[in-house]
């Protein structure tokens, strides 16, 4: 396989305006209890270098280490042995602009479930869109 650009997956991106202030989103998108209401159940602290796992119901537990945190602004950290999440948040006239990134999708990589990350993608970024809407019913309710 080539390793020219065409290779690569592009990253899957969800924005969403959210009718919530900023803060009450960051508190959702940054802290365990925010994190398990909308997405899984997790031992996630916000510490910069803090590891802590996902917990993936049938897939089982997911290693994952913060690797940026500007409250309330923005979070990223690696999930499993490829991608990186990342939440990005900014205020709009008292809503707030959430964009989801998950990046580090390689067509010549399989998961440690033995599925190649085109299919798996393709299944998450179908995926993503019921998590956030998730995310917006737990935040606007």
């Amino acid at each position: 396989m080539s390793n020219n650009t065409s290779d690569t997956l592009p990253d899957i991106r969800q924005t969403v305006l959210l009718n919530a202030p900023i803060q009450k989103v960051w508190d959702a998108v940054a802290t365990a209890e925010g994190i398990a209401a909308w997405f899984m159940p997790n031992d996630f602290k916000p510490e910069l270098g803090y590891e802590f796992e996902l917990q993936a119901g049938p897939f089982g537990n997911s290693p994952c280490k913060v690797t940026e945190l500007d409250p309330p602004r923005r979070l990223s950290f690696t999930w499993a042995k490829d991608w990186t999440l990342t939440f990005e948040l900014a205020e709009r006239e008292g809503k707030t602009e959430f964009t989801l990134t998950h990046g580090g999708w390689n067509p010549d990589v399989v998961t440690e479930f033995g599925e190649t990350h085109r299919v798996v993608r393709e299944r998450m970024s179908q995926g993503w869109v019921g998590i956030v809407q998730k995310l917006a019913s737990h935040v606007e309710g």
